[in-house]
């Protein structure tokens, strides 16, 4: 299986701050890879760091086979690596359908953007009832699925999400997943942060637990969560 995504040793700094140290990990291809950590922890950091939001102060990101050392976020989502950042970061003055219609601006094929707007509103029906609604509008839970949706516009290989269950019902946490769980069956690779540890590695083929800024334990998802440390660590038994 190809390594889609790596990284070789990455530090990041915030000014003083050291809050990556030498993190390494791989993403192979059509793989769910989570990342899973306290608050503080990195995770999001990591997130900014491959998707060149910001760069590393040392240590090396790959995507498909190439460093990423130098490139800008804009770039990369021409190249299939698109990120929904932690907050959704959706438009609230915008309908759904125009914020829909963002996710495909680096596209030119008119009929394949309204065949994928279609896709997500057929994976997100409740998007579609809420299509000329002002994004602003939409609770919680229609903010975090509009986010994802907008992102599929860009049709990526390697998709980052940031926290998409934070602040939602559970009802609504778990048709997240579900959703995440039918995107990767369509061939989209995914590495995902989540506070919900149990959820994210229910679901992962791989996952990664960071602590202040550093990988310490790695594994399959399901033997991650069966593991006593980290059911005690991260989901409170």
């Amino acid at each position: 299986m190809a390594a889609l995504l790596s990284l070789e040793n990455v530090d990041v700094h915030y000014g003083a701050i050291h809050a990556l140290r030498g993190v390494s990990f791989e993403v192979n291809e059509g793989q769910i890879v989570t990342l899973i950590g306290a608050n503080g922890a990195g995770k999001t950091t990591t997130l900014r760091a491959v998707s060149c939001m910001l760069q590393p102060t040392s240590g090396t990101v790959r995507y498909q086979g190439q460093s990423l050392a130098g490139q800008k976020a804009h770039q990369l989502v021409a190249r299939g690596l698109c990120h929904a950042p932690e907050g959704r970061g959706i438009f609230p003055q915008l309908t759904v359908h125009e914020n829909l219609l963002l996710g495909a601006f680096l596209r030119r094929d008119k009929a394949g953007i309204a065949a994928d707007a279609e896709k997500g509103f057929a994976l997100f029906p409740r998007l579609k009832e809420r299509e000329k609604q002002l994004a602003g509008t939409l609770s919680g839970g229609e903010q975090q699925m509009l986010a994802i949706a907008r992102a599929l516009m860009a049709r990526p290989k390697l998709l980052l999400l940031d926290e998409p269950s934070l602040g939602l019902a559970p009802q609504v946490t778990e048709t997240i997943f579900r959703i995440i769980e039918d995107i990767n069956k369509q061939g989209v690779t995914i590495l995902l942060v989540e506070q919900n540890a149990h959820l994210a590695l229910g679901i992962a083929h791989q996952g990664y637990v960071l602590e202040t800024g550093t990988v310490v334990k790695s594994g399959p998802g399901a033997e991650l969560l069966k593991s006593p440390e980290i059911r005690e660590a991260y989901l409170g038994e």
